[in-house]
């Protein structure tokens, strides 16, 4: 019966061939994460941005991606709607800003390298001895040693040596001056001593 009438009406089969076709190309794009296609040595940041994070469990990402060397290093809320989560991509880090109502990726920031010393730092800054408003991503220059964790010296001022602004309205990084910026010990990232 169904053979009958795919003979009788010819554009029928063609519109059941093409819907099939449509099903099992977008079914196995559905099934692909946000790392799916990137390639070491490629340009990580375009092959990102735009793409809807998958929120599957971060050890099952990690394990389809051996070959990237994925590695999940935490986030931040920075508010309702953007998340900024750290990833490290065949050896080097991104700060990946997500869009928390879309799921889509935004921007994408390759990372300095950074640790005790140098470290990175998420959270509001001052320049000229004034708050900014809005979220700094930075690295800091903690030559003197403060320990990040002792409470007495979260308020403690350090200069940074690169930073970011994160523009909340467009959702992208903005490169900071570091002219007179300066950032509270207490933001400095756990992975670098932090809280």
């Amino acid at each position: 019966m169904l053979n009958d009438a795919f003979r009788e009406e010819p554009r029928t089969l063609k519109i059941a061939v093409v819907l099939f076709f449509l099903l099992s190309a977008g079914g196995n794009a559905w099934a692909l994460d946000e790392f799916a296609g990137i390639k070491c040595g490629a340009d990580v940041p375009k092959s990102l941005i735009g793409k809807h994070d998958s929120n599957e469990p971060v050890a099952v990402l990690e394990q389809r991606h051996q070959d990237l060397g994925l590695k999940d290093l935490g986030g931040t809320e920075i508010s309702d709607r953007l998340f900024l989560a750290s990833w490290k991509i065949c050896g080097s880090e991104y700060e990946l800003l997500v869009n928390t109502k879309s799921g889509l990726i935004r921007d994408v920031l390759p990372f300095v390298p950074h640790s005790s010393a140098s470290p990175m730092y998420i959270g509001p800054c001052h320049s000229d001895g004034k708050a900014l408003p809005g979220t700094v991503v930075a690295v800091l220059n903690n030559s003197a040693g403060y320990d990040a964790r002792d409470k007495k010296l979260a308020q403690t001022m350090l200069k940074t040596t690169t930073a970011w602004k994160i523009d909340e309205a467009k959702e992208k990084f903005v490169k900071q001056s570091t002219q007179n910026l300066a950032c509270p010990v207490g933001g400095i990232v756990t992975q670098d001593g932090g809280p």
